[in-house]
């Protein structure tokens, strides 16, 4: 066995837990922080093209977005967490195996992706909802990401594995840059070469090629307890097992987010473009406030699962209590502030004075969320670091599952106002089941530490 690098470990192992906590969230917030400036100046870039349809396209190809952006969960979420609790047993020699094993299979499903989707983008596009002037623009926006789909899959699944060992910081540092190449080149795109949506595809694509190319120089050259190089790469049947019992959670969640996102298009085009467009601006103003529990959420999990396989008690209940505290302070005071300013917020991205109306009530019903998704996230989180396959997937299916009888129930009874607070109503169930079920599993887990500990 390899000698532990107490260096790259200390925030996992020996830090105050305070201290612990905000260097695991505090890099992370300032990497959706800048893929939030990305998401707003994106949005600005394509409104200055004063097209409603590109606008709306962008929103309609989402779903797509989403569904790379689970199997990059599903490989990165599962075996981060499966590496996190490796450290905690010391196990390195595994823990370069497992990463190797994420990257060379993120690689692959993004290869099988291009083969499957090309030949079938025509009946995508349809299940999105494109059509009429939105069609071609969803096209040439979604086209980039399919041929790209292995660089996006495995620009997500190295960014949890870099974090898996505590480097917040080189996370943060692969997440800012490609952010900042992409920025750069979005107007270069849309403007200088007439790429218009197509364009924004492309600058966001080569952003997460330039953030892989970070991430696999840190692997490889910074880093001593995990690795990409090909002769780790030992696949078995108990490492996928391990990385899929928790990893499928996170792939349902996202899996989910894209039958949400598909039926949100598909329901909020019957009202009109104006209602789309208004649904794209309120989840990208929303995003400021989602991305700091999810924040709090991802950035707890290696402190979580390391604690818990160093059977630490104590640390690992602290970890918990404080990262709740500090995440729901923080989130009140963030939707109180846009809540206010919720008009002069949707302002500055339509000019639409019917976009700005249903805006500020789309807004207002996202808003009211935040809470329960912040609290659905960090159990998520926590069932996840403790490899509670069953409890984690239970969270991440019953979010989909019981937002689609309510948005369609909501649209039979209330209308546009039914589809406008559906998502409010199936994420406060949801965090009620999750703190029911944490209620459940915490003298489990207590007892078995106690019992080890004892041993």
């Amino acid at each position: 066995m390899e000698n532990m690098d107490e260096k790259s470990l200390y925030y996992l192992e020996k830090a105050p837990v305070s201290k612990s906590i905000m260097h695991m969230v505090v890099p992370m917030m300032l990497s959706f922080i800048a893929t939030l400036i990305y998401n707003i100046t994106d949005a600005y870039f394509i409104g200055k093209l004063n097209n409603t349809a590109m606008m709306a396209a962008v929103t309609l190809a989402l779903p797509f977005s989403c569904v790379l952006m689970a199997f990059g969960h599903l490989f990165g979420v599962g075996s981060g967490t499966f590496v996190s609790r490796l450290l905690g047993e010391q196990k390195i020699d595994k823990a370069k195996q497992v990463s190797s094993i994420n990257f060379w299979s993120s690689i692959l499903v993004g290869i099988i992706l291009i083969v499957i989707s090309l030949p079938l983008l025509s009946p995508i596009l349809r299940l999105l909802g494109a059509d009429g002037e939105t069609l071609i623009h969803t096209k040439n926006y979604i086209l980039m990401f399919i041929i790209a789909s292995p660089f996006v899959i495995t620009s997500i699944s190295l960014e949890e594995a870099v974090r898996a060992e505590g480097a917040s910081t080189a996370s943060m540092i692969g997440m800012i840059t490609g952010v900042i190449v992409n920025i750069a080149l979005d107007p270069i795109f849309i403007f200088v070469l007439h790429m218009n949506v197509m364009g924004a595809a492309l600058a966001t694509v080569i952003g997460n090629l330039v953030s892989v190319v970070w991430y696999i120089y840190y692997l490889q050259k910074k880093s001593s307890v995990q690795s990409v190089s090909i002769k780790y790469f030992k696949p078995s049947k108990e490492i996928y097992g391990n990385i899929f019992k928790v990893g499928v959670s996170a792939f349902f969640q996202d899996a989910f987010m894209v039958i949400t996102s598909v039926l949100f298009n598909n329901y909020s085009m019957l009202y009109g473009d104006n209602v789309v467009a208004a649904f794209g601006i309120s989840q990208r103003i929303v995003q400021i406030v989602d991305f700091i529990g999810m924040s709090f959420a991802m950035g707890a999990v290696p402190l979580i699962a390391y604690a818990y396989s160093a059977q630490n008690n104590k640390r690992l209940m602290e970890i918990i209590k404080k990262t709740i505290a500090y995440m729901l302070g923080i989130i009140l005071t963030l939707s109180a502030i846009l809540f206010v300013f919720k008009s002069q917020v949707i302002g500055i991205f339509s000019i639409d004075p019917k976009v700005i109306d249903i805006g500020q009530r789309i807004l207002f019903a996202q808003l009211c969320s935040t809470v329960f998704v912040a609290l659905c996230g960090i159990f998520t989180g926590i069932f996840q670091a403790f490899g509670t396959g069953v409890q984690s997937t239970v969270m991440s299916v019953l979010r989909g599952i019981l937002f689609i009888p309510i948005l369609i129930l909501g649209n039979v009874i209330f209308a546009l106002d039914g589809v406008i607070w559906a998502m409010t109503i199936s994420e406060g169930i949801t965090a009620l089941v999750g703190i029911i079920l944490w209620i459940g599993i915490r003298e489990k887990i207590l007892k078995h530490l106690l019992i080890i500990e004892h041993e």
